[in-house]
């Protein structure tokens, strides 16, 4: 066994640092990139990311360098690799069995009738994973060797490097069960059947050169999932028994990040692996335990969640109190993989150089970790100048102006700020909207054409005036509300031609923020998003959507929604200021959102959205913890939204939120009107509303926007009376899953067209049946 390094990340981001990646796939995609092109595109970010940490000084021979890299989603490569995919697309392994990058593309995409794997958060972060789908039919078996050929590849280059691979506990836990599983049926059953795969995914990891082996295993920490804390415990047990006594294999690094380990710590330390990575962010150091003596602890001390300098000297501090644990050797590291970062601060050269003083990014993070390994092997005295200048720019940003604004801070708020009217008397009031059965409304932005990046590129450029610029965007708003009246919607929208990104638009309108030029993310598969900046306190300064809503009003005789998105999502999707507790900066937002809100209902607007898809996402994973999280993030909704008269028709909108896991928070948001997404798990959400007793308007998802297929009539139709089978028709109303900006005219015309004819049949039956 080879020593694990001193120092390491768990994961590095994948996409590349101008998102060649995106690029690249999407060309593929649209036949622009054929396979081979594709791969070598691949291969060069691959090869480019090994270059980057070693010149940033990960070793080149130590397996300190993660082979982390994804086309789309590390679950999906997981369930590929052992072979776990639904029936359906069973047709699309090659004649040996394995299944190559176009048929991982059709699983997570989905192709004509075949719907693509379903998509929900990755634990409490902005990534989003596919759901795989497990039953008593699934046969595993080695169906990818991609992970091997990418250890053979960095050897081939002279790197020794560490493959990443979801494990077998958090790959069944994360999973559902197939269609055809018995009710009742847990995808954790098959633990046993799965592990030998495992143990030949690890002996040809072995024979490609890999000294070490991570198997990410984060369902250890969350209290969140169907299966217990005691049913993962002896999970974990029973795998790594197995995995540990494979006769060829890698040392194998068990990482559990995003929260402590708490009573499973003891079942990792007793199992025979060689090192654990726990995260000391999220988490504490545990307490000692049986069988840490011949192991290494990677302490995850530098945050993988969030853009912040930190306190280098108490991450040192973390690290040692791990020492006092007895184990074999302590390693620094981050508390999650870096892919929830961006690459690197010196890329943006627009941004304040203070601020850029307290920011680091991925590689900014790698060098963190370097220099707390240099201390665990010197002593501290050996990067005191780097603990102290850490230090120096922590209280450097604690000091700075804007940081605590006493105007913001003396807005007293009461007890009647966070009250609305009673839900009884505004759905009174709301009559007067006068809409119809099953109201048609979409949820808020619209395809982000060519041509709306090229103007808002030019004119961020400079290359065009602002009149010109605006006149744009007013010809856009006019053919995004023609098109609707013309297909028939009940509630317009403007489309958000305007908007970069739906919390970025916000940011560079409040002050508080900043935005990055090319702080990119990846959210899921091909999408990136850049998270603002939130660094101060927050207040709006003008008017922020007023303008283009009450314009896109003028425009139409049917009502139109103002599109505002909400605090908590704000926070969620941005890097948050840790000075201060999370529910006084949601407070901050709202009270800004307050403000806008104020103003579109004196500007004619009447129905109004505050996006909330993140509600679910900040969940913590510890149950303890939830209480005070639900509390603050939906008093921060109705803060922003009771100031509403009754006739306002205020909507919400959430993003795979499992509903019936926030039910009871969602009724507390109090929202008359709350869309969420449910067409790719179709409608399984509808018995936990129907069984929740949920009395306010509700939108189920009917056309799933994250992928390129159009459903047919009669899929809509399917789904649409699915939900009017549990919930209230007069509740009832009908839209997509999510904004539509990630998709093409094309397909979106074609399914909003669909949408309304699959309406106009469910509403002919609602009338033949009153």
């Amino acid at each position: 066994m080879t020593d694990f390094p001193a120092g390491t990340v768990l994961g590095y981001p994948r996409i590349g640092r101008r998102r060649e990646l995106k690029k690249a796939v999407e060309a593929f995609w649209a036949g622009r990139l054929d396979l081979a092109e594709l791969e070598a595109t691949a291969s060069g970010l691959r090869a480019a990311t090994r270059d980057r940490l070693a010149a940033l000084g990960l070793g080149r021979d130590d397996s300190a360098i993660p082979e982390s890299f994804s086309y789309y989603d590390q679950v999906l490569d997981a369930a590929v690799t052992v072979g776990a995919i639904p029936a359906r697309f069973e047709d699309l392994r090659s004649a040996d069995g394995t299944i190559g990058l176009p048929a991982y593309f059709t699983i997570a995409r989905g192709e004509g009738d075949r719907a693509p794997l379903e998509m929900t958060k990755w634990f409490d972060s902005n990534y989003h994973y596919l759901v795989p789908e497990i039953g008593p039919e699934t046969t595993f078996s080695l169906s990818s060797d991609r992970l091997v050929r990418e250890v053979a590849e960095g050897a081939a280059a002279g790197y020794v490097t560490r493959p990443v691979i979801v494990g077998p506990v958090t790959l069944l836990a994360l999973a559902k069960a197939s269609d055809s599983a018995p009710a009742g049926f847990d995808p954790l059953s098959r633990l046993g059947d799965l592990l030998p795969v495992y143990v030949e995914l690890l002996a040809a990891l072995k024979d490609a050169g890999a000294e070490w082996a991570q198997l990410d295993e984060p369902a250890l920490v969350s209290e969140s999932l169907p299966a217990s804390t005691s049913q993962l415990a002896d999970a974990a047990a029973e795998a790594l028994a197995v995995l540990g006594a494979a006769d060829r294999r890698p040392s194998i690094l068990v990482a559990a990040p995003y929260a402590a380990l708490d009573a499973v710590f003891p079942v990792l330390a007793a199992a025979p692996v060689e090192a654990i990575a726990i995260d000391l962010v999220r988490g504490g150091v545990p307490e000692a335990a049986p069988g840490l003596e011949g192991k290494t602890l990677v302490g995850g001390v530098i945050d993988g969640h969030n853009i912040w300098r930190g306190d280098l000297a108490a991450a040192f501090d973390a690290l040692e109190a791990l020492r006092g644990l007895g184990a074999a050797a302590v390693s620094a590291g981050t508390s999650t993989s870096l892919l929830h970062v961006p690459h690197d601060v010196e890329d943006e050269t627009k941004l304040d150089a203070r601020l850029v003083s307290w920011l680091a990014f991925a590689d900014q993070k790698v060098g963190q970790v370097v220099t707390l390994a240099r201390g665990l092997a010197a002593g501290r005295e050996a990067i005191e100048e780097e603990l102290a200048a850490a230090s120096a720019a922590l209280a450097d940003r604690l000091a700075a102006p804007g940081v605590r604004d006493g105007a913001v801070r003396e807005r007293v708020l009461s007890e009647a700020d966070f009250t609305r009217t009673p839900y009884a008397e505004r759905e009174s009031a709301q009559e007067a909207l006068g809409l119809p059965a099953l109201p048609l409304t979409t949820i808020g932005s619209f395809p982000q054409t060519g041509d709306i990046r090229v103007a808002r590129a030019r004119f961020t450029r400079g290359e065009i005036p602002v009149e010109d610029y605006e006149d744009f965007l007013r010809r856009e708003i006019a053919s995004v509300v023609n098109l609707q009246e013309d297909l028939g919607y009940d509630v317009l929208v403007h489309g958000e031609p305007e908007r970069n990104d739906m919390v970025q638009y916000f940011a560079e309108h409040l002050d508080g923020f900043d935005v990055t030029e090319n702080g990119w993310v990846q959210s899921y598969g091909s999408r990136a998003t850049r998270p603002s900046i939130l660094w101060g306190d927050v207040s709006r300064p003008a008017p922020i959507t007023v303008s283009w809503a009450a314009y896109a009003q003028s425009l139409t005789a049917k009502h139109l929604k103002g599109m505002l998105t909400g605090p908590v999502t704000i926070l969620a999707w941005s890097f948050v200021r840790d000075d201060q507790p999370l529910r006084d900066t949601a407070n901050q937002v709202a009270l800004a959102l307050r403000d806008e809100i104020a103003d579109l209902e004196a500007a004619g607007i009447s129905v109004i959205q505050v996006d909330e898809p993140a509600l679910r996402e900040l969940l913590p994973l510890k149950k303890a913890d939830q209480p005070a999280y639900l509390d603050w993030s939906v008093n921060s909704f109705r803060l922003a939204t009771a100031g509403a008269a009754p006739a306002t028709q205020v909507h919400t909108h959430l993003c795979y939120s499992e509903f019936g896991v926030v039910i009871d928070a969602i009724r507390a948001l109090d929202a008359d009107v709350t869309s969420i997404e449910a067409a790719r798990s179709r409608m399984e959400v509808v018995a936990d509303i129907a069984g929740s007793g949920f009395d306010h308007g509700i939108g189920p998802g009917v056309y799933d926007i994250h992928s390129p297929r159009v459903p047919s009539v009669a899929e809509i139709e399917a789904l649409l009376r699915r939900a009017a089978a549990e919930i209230p028709v007069r509740r009832l109303w009908v839209n997509p899953d999510c904004g539509l900006k990630t998709r093409g005219y094309e397909e979106t015309v074609a399914s909003l067209r669909n949408i309304v004819e699959a309406t106009r049949r469910v509403r002919e039956d609602v009338a033949a049946s009153v």
